[in-house]
Formats: structure tokens, sequence, C-alpha cells
């Protein structure tokens, strides 16, 4: 039964593709420019996220501080909360009344409801799809490992990049692709703190949105080719994390 559930609106989908009009929308400039600024903002909060987020998983991975159970409940809470409470709470911080908006101000710079806003908000509401694997690729990980390398002397930046991350690496592209996937996907967020302006924040969410209103056969197409993108990342997910170092079998790194 469930798997009628999830597997039906899918196929009601597909079903609802006709192949002529598909390949006459899939040269559609709202198509093209909607595709293209959500694989550009998506990206780049993906990337934002792992370099953000690789300290603060290492971290809470490896040390025992006071607070750090908050700090946990804080990298979680984006994963449970309303994507419009998110996207709310970012324009209180970074609208003109708000401290973040204000620091901006000086500079002469505004963020809310620019493509900027969009990665932000982004980067917001996927980082935890990112931390909670990695930190668990990296909790994973033999203590005897890391105790070896410091009797080498090793500084801990050359342990956590030549062993820690090696070793952690399918639960780090896990996590990569599923932050990104999650980028990819975010709407609720993103029209509260950067709006639904086509070509500058109207991501492909967004046109689907505004497509079920006015234009159904664009709904459909923008609908399948995010269907396609997140098919084709979890298969190639679960062939990358069979192959690279840190499965079973994987050979320790060098220092």
């Amino acid at each position: 039964m469930l798997l009628l559930l999830l597997g039906l609106p899918i196929l009601a989908l597909v079903l609802r593709v006709e192949p002529s009009h598909l390949v006459e929308r899939l040269g559609d400039p709202a198509v093209l420019e909607g595709l293209k600024l959500s694989l550009v903002t998506s990206t780049a909060a993906a990337l934002a996220v792992v370099v953000l987020g690789l300290p603060v998983a290492y971290f809470l991975a490896t040390r025992s501080f006071r607070g750090k159970r908050l700090v946990e409940v804080l990298v979680d809470l984006p994963m449970v909360l309303p994507p419009t409470v998110g996207g709310f709470a970012l324009l209180l911080a970074f609208g003109r009344m708000g401290l973040g908006g204000q620091a901006l101000a000086l500079f002469g710079l505004s963020l809310p409801f620019t493509t900027l806003a969009v990665v932000v908000a982004q980067v917001f509401m996927s980082a935890p799809f990112f931390i909670a694997p990695a930190r668990a690729g990296f909790a994973s990980v033999d203590r005897r490992y890391r105790d070896a390398a410091a009797t080498l002397r090793a500084p801990e930046p050359l342990v956590f990049l030549r062993v820690l991350v090696p070793l952690s690496l399918p639960s780090l592209a896990a996590g990569a692709g599923m932050s990104w996937a999650r980028a990819l996907g975010e709407f609720g967020a993103t029209i509260t703190f950067a709006g639904n302006l086509p070509g500058q924040t109207q991501t492909m969410p967004l046109g689907v949105y505004v497509a079920l209103q006015q234009d159904l056969d664009l709904a459909v197409t923008l609908s399948l080719i995010l269907v396609v993108m997140s098919v084709a990342l979890l298969v190639g997910l679960r062939s990358l994390t069979g192959t690279i170092p840190g499965v079973p079998g994987a050979r320790v790194p060098r220092l």
C-alpha cells in the first residue's frame, strides 16, 4: 500500500507527459531560465554547505564540550522546521530592520529578494542533510587510526584531510548529494525570503507553482525534469558509495 502511495503520483506525472509537447517545452525560455538558476543556486549552496559544514561535523563527531547538545539541536532544527518559518526567520534576520540586514546596509548591501538570498535560503534548509551523515561518517572511523596518526605527531589538519576524509567519503558524498537535492527542491524558504522573481529568484519549484495556475504543460515539464534529476542523483549516489574509498576493504590512507 505504501509503495502504491509512493509510486502512483510519479506514474501519474509520467503518463501525463505528451512526448511532442515535452520536446517543444524543453526549449521554452522559462524552462531553460528556471533550470539554469536552479542548477547554479543549488550547486553554490551545496558547495557552501560542504565547506562550512565539514568543520562542524568534525567537531561534533570528535569533541565533547559544554553546550554540545544545544549546538546539535541548532544544526538539526532546519530539518524539522517548516520551510516558510525558516524563510520568515531569515527575512527577520537579514531584512532592513534585522541585525544582519542593518550590518549589510552599512556597506550599501541588501540581501532579501536577490539571487544570493536564494542561495542563503537553500544553505539554511539543506545544511543538516550534509552535516548529519558527515558527522556519522567521521564518528564511524576507528579511533585507532587517529591515535596512530597522533603517535606519528601528524598535525590535526593533516589527520583530518588524509585519514578522516578519505575513510568517510561515502558518507560525505551521500550528504553532499542529499544537501544538493534538498537545495534544488527548496520552495517555502525561498519564496518567503527571496521572492518569486522570474530570472532572478524563480527556481524550478517556484516555476512549477506559477505554471500550475497558468500553463499545466509547463508545470508537467518542470516537474518531470526535477523527477529525472532526483532519480539520477539517487542512482549515482548508490553507485558511487559502492566504489569510492571508505567502503569495507578500503586501504588505510598514508600520512
